[in-house]
């Protein structure tokens, strides 16, 4: 903890606004039964936008920043005077999801509004600054649905565009929305610094059980070269042990390969099989809960099941994935179906798909690139599957860095 840095925010360096609390106050209690979650933007825009008064404003945003009417807020706020709207940030995939993964829309003016739109993807430091300064906007919103993983990029994005909107002397407000699969725990391994990718910035465990504001009190607080000009606009009716579903709000795929719920539960341990020279399902209806490739048999889907995995199922599956590896071939391997989110596990669930299935099939290889360790954040996760180990030695490892990670956390979460 960097309480030089924790006293900088204490003094209002980071500011707070509409409803919010500082990082270090007790959390607000959601409302009793019957309660109505009411995003970030819902009450930015019930309190007539106050928070925007006089400012050009800039946001970064791709298609889940919508309202509960399924509109997108750039829409909402370009139609409403109270709000100057000058210019839309599109991050990965793009401000309107146009693009595939490893991909953006760059620069062009919206056809539905006019508004320039500024290509973030992959643009971080100065670079980034001179985008927002060219922009001409004063504050710089964030709204994008997050999943609640580590190497899911928006977060980065935001971190980016944080640090960026300190070196351009713009102010930056984050506008909350839910975890899809709750803000219940921080799970699995923990980044080290010299592994650090735009799959992961900072040390930050891989399922993170955070919101986005939480993630940037946490950003600004900890990791940010110094602390920007930061405001949050929290949620109202939000419990940290609240799923998706529970929110009443619709769902857009933040990703095109993110396309429900059910795939953000399990994402955050299955995506590890992209370090693999397995498919993790990219290419099929159920990316990340299919696993699987040339040569596997029914053999993995049983040995998955005899870890004895709280709260999931393996079953034995065949799919062709239309693109990505093993594009129009026939794979075998398994499907997930977890029957107890409470008790599902993600991370230790995907270490003992990795476990079983290098002991399963005699044709597992990691990336020729490592990348399982950019996405576990670290070496251990590979090396000691290779050598052998268990499921519950490779979850032991991680154990101490966790618990340090957990307490720093504690600091900067807003809901209970």
């Amino acid at each position: 903890m960097k309480l030089s840095r924790r006293n900088l925010l204490a003094a209002g360096t980071a500011a707070v606004a509409v409803g919010a609390a500082p990082a270090h106050a007790a959390p607000e209690r959601a409302p009793a039964a019957g309660r109505r979650l009411r995003t970030g933007f819902e009450r930015l825009a019930a309190d007539g936008y106050a928070l925007l008064d006089g400012q050009r404003v800039g946001v970064v945003t791709n298609p889940t920043g919508i309202t509960r009417d399924v509109r997108h807020i750039v829409d909402v706020m370009h139609a409403d005077d109270r709000v100057d709207l000058t210019a839309v940030f599109g991050p990965e995939h793009g401000f309107r999801g146009t693009a595939q993964a490893g991909g953006s829309e760059g620069r062009y003016d919206d056809p539905a509004t006019g508004l320039p739109v500024y290509d973030t993807y992959l643009k971080s430091g100065q670079p980034l600054a001179d985008i927002f300064t060219a922009s001409g906007v004063d504050t710089v919103v964030f709204d994008i649905q997050d999943v609640g993983a580590r190497f899911y990029t928006y977060i980065w994005t935001m971190f980016d565009c944080m640090e960026a909107a300190r070196l351009a002397g713009k102010r930056f407000v984050v506008l909350d929305r839910p975890n899809p699969v709750t803000g219940r725990a921080a799970l699995g391994p923990v980044l080290h610094k010299e592994f650090a990718t735009f799959v992961g910035r900072q040390p930050v465990s891989q399922a993170h059980g955070m919101t986005v504001a939480e993630l940037a009190g946490l950003f600004n607080g900890e990791f940010l070269t110094s602390p920007v000009q930061l405001e949050t606009v929290r949620m109202s009716g939000w419990k940290r042990s609240d799923f998706y579903d529970a929110s009443g709000l619709p769902w857009v795929p933040p990703s095109p390969n993110m396309p429900t719920p059910e795939t953000a539960l399990v994402y955050s341990g299955t995506c590890l099989f992209e370090g693999t020279n397995l498919s993790e399902g990219r290419g099929t209806t159920r990316p990340f809960e299919l696993l699987g490739a040339e040569g596997i048999d029914g053999r993995w889907a049983a040995a998955a099941n005899e870890l004895g995995l709280a709260g999931v199922r393996f079953r034995e599956a065949y799919f062709t994935p239309t693109f990505s590896k093993f594009q129009g071939k026939t794979v075998g391997g398994v499907q997930l179906h977890v029957h107890d989110r409470e008790a599902f596990d993600p991370v230790r669930t995907g270490i003992g798909l990795l476990v079983s299935a290098k002991r399963a099939w005699s044709g597992f290889a990691w990336r020729a690139d490592n990348w399982i360790d950019k996405l576990t954040g670290s070496t251990l996760v590979r090396t000691m599957i290779d050598a052998g180990a268990g499921t519950d030695e490779v979850v032991a490892g991680w154990q101490e860095e966790l618990g340090a990670f957990r307490r720093m956390r504690q600091e900067y979460l807003l809901y209970r």
